[in-house]
C-alpha cells in the first residue's frame, strides 16, 4: 500500500486500491462528531440517511448565531446577511449539478420535490394520459402519481424488473405511445442498488417527445450530476442523504418548464402582487418557494456540497460499490441468506453501495435488532417500495448501505457478526 500524502490523505483517489481509500475513509471519521460520541459505530445505513461532518454542523449554526433572519423581506443589514447567504448557497448547490441558479428550486426534500412536480405538471394533463414508471421506484415517486391518477384519471404504466433486479428496458419502447406525458424513474434503487440506465431512458423518452423526471436521492452522495449532460427535464435529491441536513431538498427543472406550470403552494414569496380578486405569481424559481424557506438547511446542504466534492465525489462512489462487492463476496455462502439484486462480481458501474438481503427463518426486524448488539446499524423492513419487495417475493429485508466513514474492517465486521446470526437466531 503507498503512503499517501498529506493532501491525499482525506480525499478518495479513483485510481487507488480500495485499501488506501478505506485508509481515507478512517481519516474522514474523524470529521463526524458522532463518532467521537459513538466510537464502537459501525454506521451503515446511508441510504436512509447520512452523519453529518463537522463541517455542515458549523454552517447551520452560523446561519443561527451570525445571520438569524428571514430572507428577501427585510431591508436592515442582518435580514440582508440572511438573504445574501441563502441565495449564495443557491448558487452553489446550482453549479454543483450545472444548472443556473433559476433552475433551483429549495423544497423539503426529495418527497416533496416530486410531489410538486405531480401537482404542478399534474394540472396540464387529461384524463387518459400516460405517466411510466418502474416497479422498483419508492413510495415517494409512486404514491404521488397514484394520487394524480385517482384526481385525474390518468394511466400508470411500469417497466418492469428481471430476476438480476435490473430493468427490462426493451420493454420501455413498447409502453411509450401517444397518451405518454411523462417518464419518472429512479436513478439507483434504494433497495437494490441497481443503477439504471438513465442516459438511455432519456434518449428514448426524449425521441418520444416525452419529458423526464429523475429520483437521485440515492444517485447524488455518490456521482457527480451534471444536468446540462444528463437532459432530464425535472430532477429530485435531498440534502440529509449526501452529508447535508435534514429537511432540505432540491428540485431542478428545465426553465422552460418551470416558467410554463403552475404554482404548487401559494402565500408568502410565491406571489408578485395580490389582490382580493386574485394574484400575480412571482419570478422562478421563488413562484414555488412558498413561505418561509429552510434558509439554514440551505446554508448547511451547500457546505455538504463542497464537502463531498471535496473529498472526491465520483471516486467515493467507486469505492462504497466496492466495499459492498467484498461484503456480497464475504456473506454469498451463509446458509440460508439471500442477496436480493444482482450478485458478487456484478460488472462494475452498474451497482451502488447498497445490499439488501434476507435469513431464512429470520426477520429482518429481528436481525437489525441482532446486529445492533454489536453497534451495526441497518435498516429493516420494506424500504418504502413495497411493490418492489412483493415483486421479489419477501415481506421485508436488512439493507446495508455504506457512505465515507464505513471502512473495510466494517465489512468484515458485519460479514463475521451474519455468520454469528445465521448459527444463533
Amino acid at each position: 500500500m503507498k503512503t499517501l500524502t498529506t493532501a491525499e490523505q482525506k480525499v478518495f483517489q479513483a485510481d487507488a486500491s480500495i485499501q488506501e481509500n478505506s485508509a481515507v475513509a478512517q481519516e474522514l471519521k474523524k470529521e463526524f462528531p458522532i463518532f467521537e460520541q459513538y466510537p464502537e459505530l459501525i454506521y451503515v445505513d446511508n441510504g436512509a440517511t447520512s452523519q453529518k461532518p463537522r463541517s455542515v454542523l458549523e454552517a447551520e449554526q452560523g446561519l443561527y448565531t451570525l445571520a438569524c433572519a428571514n430572507v428577501h423581506r427585510a431591508i436592515y443589514s442582518l435580514g440582508e446577511r440572511a438573504t445574501g447567504l441563502y441565495e449564495d448557497a443557491r448558487k452553489t448547490l446550482a453549479a454543483f449539478i450545472g444548472a443556473s441558479p433559476d433552475e433551483i428550486v429549495f423544497t423539503r426534500g426529495t418527497t416533496e420535490a416530486i410531489n410538486l412536480v405531480a401537482h404542478s405538471f399534474g394540472e396540464t394533463l387529461s384524463a387518459g394520459d400516460e405517466i411510466i414508471l418502474t416497479e422498483m421506484e419508492h413510495h415517494a415517486n409512486l404514491v404521488p402519481w397514484q394520487q394524480l391518477a385517482g384526481r385525474k384519471g390518468i394511466m400508470l404504466k411500469f417497466i418492469p424488473i428481471q430476476d438480476d433486479g435490473t430493468l427490462d428496458m426493451e420493454a420501455l419502447p413498447r409502453l411509450l405511445g401517444k397518451r405518454t406525458r411523462l417518464v419518472a424513474v429512479t436513478m439507483v434503487s434504494n433497495v437494490l442498488g441497481t443503477k439504471n440506465p438513465v442516459e438511455t431512458i432519456i434518449a428514448q423518452a426524449h425521441g418520444a417527445g416525452v419529458p423526464v423526471l429523475l429520483d437521485a436521492a440515492q444517485a447524488i452522495p455518490i456521482e457527480p450530476l451534471n444536468v446540462r449532460t444528463l437532459d432530464a427535464d425535472f430532477i429530485a435529491l435531498s440534502g440529509h442523504k449526501m452529508y447535508g441536513p435534514f429537511g432540505i431538498g432540491i428540485l431542478f427543472g428545465k426553465r422552460q418548464w418551470l416558467e410554463a406550470l403552475p404554482p404548487f403552494m401559494g402565500g408568502g414569496d410565491m406571489i408578485s402582487e395580490v389582490h382580493l380578486e386574485g394574484f400575480t405569481p412571482n419570478e422562478i424559481p421563488y413562484k414555488f418557494e412558498a413561505g418561509t424557506p429552510p434558509i439554514a438547511q440551505a446554508v448547511g446542504f451547500a457546505e455538504a456540497a463542497r464537502w463531498i466534492t471535496r473529498i472526491g465525489h465520483g471516486a467515493l462512489g467507486r469505492y462504497e460499490s466496492g466495499l459492498a462487492q467484498i461484503l456480497m463476496s464475504e456473506i454469498a455462502n451463509i446458509p440460508g441468506l439471500r442477496i436480493l439484486g444482482s450478485q458478487p462480481g456484478y460488472p462494475e458501474g452498474t451497482r451502488a453501495g447498497i445490499v439488501a438481503i434476507t435469513l431464512d427463518g429470520v426477520h429482518a426486524h429481528d436481525l437489525a435488532a441482532y446486529l445492533d448488539r454489536y453497534h451495526i446499524t441497518v435498516r429493516a423492513g420494506h424500504h418504502c417500495a413495497h411493490p418492489l419487495a412483493q415483486r421479489l417475493g419477501v415481506v421485508s429485508s436488512a439493507r446495508f448501505s455504506f457512505g465515507a466513514y464505513n471502512t473495510l474492517d466494517d465489512v468484515f465486521t458485519i460479514a463475521e457478526i451474519l455468520r454469528k446470526a445465521q448459527k444463533e437466531l
